[in-house]
């Protein structure tokens, strides 16, 4: 087998190992890129070709996660991972944990975490490496190794809600938000949300977005219902599908750009969280972006323009 065939063979997991540790699409393809050019640029074959792209991406991805951390704490409003419509690693022995991993939830939960407790974490709970691997891929002891990921368990259980939905109760429920979506069905709506309910929006400052979080079930149904079928007057369309492993939606402009990505985070039988990415910097691997601004302004004046009787 060749260099690039054993490379392509083991993409979808160096890409996997390198979205965990960075939330971000683009950065965790550039991490893969430059693993790739170490890779066809080394003098010697190594001894294990997945253990040698592994280290290379995962020590690219925390370089790449401090440096990263400075401009996040300059970011406009809340931050959010890049949305991935489909993870490109399947293990069956594992799907339940990679699922679960790769959340937005998750990814937020793990953003607590240092970039060595991140990468270790990533390594050994997630793809179960072997704590000798996860120690000479991030350069440290396996007591070390062993110490951060005590720590990076309890945070990550810390923060983890009690109960949590199977796929299928979470499918169904998606089903349901969206119809009463559509509809303006604010009744519709509030059955499926729970009391706390958070809808939160990241722009970050370069599109139209939430001044606020908005929270409890009746203030976000009735935010819901009175914006989201208003789009259609501008033929917005949505776009059902998974994102993050969990319910959600990408929607379009007229013209089949990516305006937003919707993302629900089902528990316990309610929705406990509404996110939507709208920044555009954070939509460009979905495909061809809108211009929310354009839309927006469109959007106001088809509300300011009476409509005609036929």
């Amino acid at each position: 087998m060749s260099r690039t065939e054993e490379f392509q063979e083991l993409r979808p997991l160096l890409f996997s190992i390198a979205y965990r540790i960075l939330g971000s699409v683009s950065e965790a393809e550039d991490a893969v890129q430059e693993t790739w050019l170490r890779y066809a640029a080394s003098p010697t074959e190594p001894r294990s070709v997945r253990a040698f792209l592994s280290a290379t991406v995962t020590r690219l991805s925390i370089d790449v996660l401090r440096s990263a951390r400075v401009r996040r704490e300059a970011y406009v409003g809340p931050w959010f991972p890049e949305p991935l419509l489909a993870d490109p690693y399947e293990d069956p022995a594992r799907s339940a944990e990679l699922a679960d991993s790769v959340s937005m939830a998750a990814l937020l939960l793990l953003e607590r975490l240092s970039p060595l407790e991140r990468a270790v974490f990533v390594l050994r709970e997630v793809f179960d490496f072997g704590f000798p691997e996860v120690a000479s891929t991030v350069g440290r002891s396996e007591a070390a190794c062993r110490q951060l990921a005590v720590r990076a368990r309890r945070h990550m259980t810390e923060g983890r809600p009690r109960f949590e939905a199977d796929r299928t109760e979470r499918e169904e429920l998606a089903s349901r938000f969206f119809d009463a979506l559509r509809e303006g069905d604010v009744t519709g709506l509030r059955d499926l949300l729970a009391a706390d309910v958070a809808m939160v929006g990241d722009g970050g400052g370069k599109a139209p977005q939430l001044a606020r979080t908005v929270l409890g079930a009746d203030h976000v149904a009735r935010l819901l219902a009175a914006v989201f079928p208003r789009l259609a007057l501008v033929d917005v369309t949505c776009e059902p599908h998974q994102v993050n492993g969990q319910p959600g939606a990408v929607f379009r402009d007229r013209d089949g750009r990516v305006l937003h990505i919707l993302v629900l985070d089902v528990l316990d039988g309610r929705i406990q969280a509404i996110r939507l990415v709208v920044n555009p910097d954070k939509l460009g691997h979905v495909g061809p972006v809108a211009d929310a601004w354009a839309v927006h302004r469109e959007l106001q004046q088809a509300r300011r323009t009476p409509r005609t009787a036929p």
